[in-house]
């Protein structure tokens, strides 16, 4: 995309430039991840994580009754450390593992070759489209994923409800400009009314857009999708939309494509897009509780058994700063999308 003076942009499409455009964009052209990055994501802390992910694959998969054939897809695969252990440990499931095809989708070039590079040995499959795979029951995952996706914000005011959109004064300057809209032509797209007792409306199309086809996946072939991710579960929708650089809060509107873009998810407005689907269903933890249900402190127990001291408690730090829900414990929500039919609970379970 190029970008001229007075270019005038709605926000998602700006954040679409700001990260994903093939020259300047942010995830494109450097790798965001671990110290020498701007953010580190849960798989980097400690590989228990995505240990616990793949236990938790093994008992959803035997709940879709051990399907002698599966794919397993990953959105946004990161740097491929989270895949990298899920298969490692799925390889001490061999029945599980011998009927699993392994799929990744990603946005990022660079990040896709970081990705077969750290994943050479291993029989992983890359798709453009999430679309292009074959018949068989699908589980997907997606941690960090949606919150990396371009947004729209919408404000309530006396007049009306108002769009945000970036106005370039000149190449490097960019400012927030607001545009009047019909939010009625917006529900009807969208097939449920989002402006329903807000005053601030946050919502990405792509993510829609990925929700869609994922669900009419899993109504059609049968799987499930476990989402990862930092949000809230209020009705009411809130501005968060941030920019983080140098793992600190940024200015969105300096430093364009050198900075990271995101928001906060609100799960209930997911909830309430994949209720539209009268075959699915979804429950709703934070990362606290699902990843304790999972074993996640036992299982550390069991490593430090044999590791000098000053291990031991760097692998109960990394734990920590899991579950503390001062850190990410609270702030992580996690997320099944299922068949109804389905009762598979576990992570899930009510205290």
């Amino acid at each position: 995309m190029k970008i001229n003076k007075n270019t005038n942009l709605p926000l998602d499409k700006f954040i679409e430039f700001a990260l994903y455009d093939k020259d300047k964009g942010y995830y494109m052209k450097k790798n965001p991840f671990g110290k020498e990055g701007d953010f580190i994501t849960a798989p980097n802390i400690t590989r228990l994580f995505s240990e616990m992910i793949a236990i938790w694959i093994v008992t959803f998969w035997k709940s879709i009754g051990s399907v002698k054939k599966f794919n397993l897809f990953e959105l946004g695969a990161g740097n491929g450390e989270m895949m990298k252990v899920i298969v490692e440990t799925l390889k001490n499931f061999p029945e599980c593992f011998e009927n699993c095809k392994f799929y990744i989708h990603e946005k990022s070039k660079l990040l896709t070759k970081q990705q077969q590079s750290n994943l050479s040995s291993e029989n992983i499959k890359w798709v453009d489209n999430i679309k292009e795979r074959n018949s068989n029951p699908t589980i997907f995952l997606a941690n960090e994923f949606f919150d990396a996706l371009p947004i729209k914000q919408f404000f309530k005011k006396k007049e009306g409800w108002f769009e945000r959109y970036v106005n370039f004064r000149e190449i490097k300057k960019a400012v927030f400009k607001e545009q009047i809209i019909n939010i009625e032509e917006i529900e009807k797209k969208l097939k449920f009314k989002i402006s329903k007792d807000q005053d601030i409306i946050e919502y990405s199309p792509s993510s829609f857009d990925y929700l869609q086809n994922i669900c009419e996946i899993i109504n059609k072939n049968n799987g499930g999708m476990l989402i990862i991710d930092y949000g809230y579960l209020d009705s009411k929708m809130h501005e968060t939309l941030q920019a983080v650089k140098n793992h600190k809060y940024s200015d969105i509107l300096e430093d364009i494509g050198n900075s990271d873009i995101t928001y906060n998810i609100n799960f209930n407005l997911f909830k309430q897009f994949i209720n539209q689907f009268d075959d699915l269903s979804s429950i709703i933890s934070n990362q606290k509780k699902f990843l304790t249900s999972m074993g996640i402190l036992q299982r550390a127990e069991i490593i430090s058994k044999n590791i000098p001291f000053s291990k031991k408690t760097d692998l109960f730090y990394r734990v920590r700063r899991l579950i503390d829900e001062k850190q990410m414990g609270n702030l992580f929500k996690v997320m099944l999308i299922k068949k109804t039919e389905n009762k598979f609970n576990t992570g899930f379970q009510v205290d």
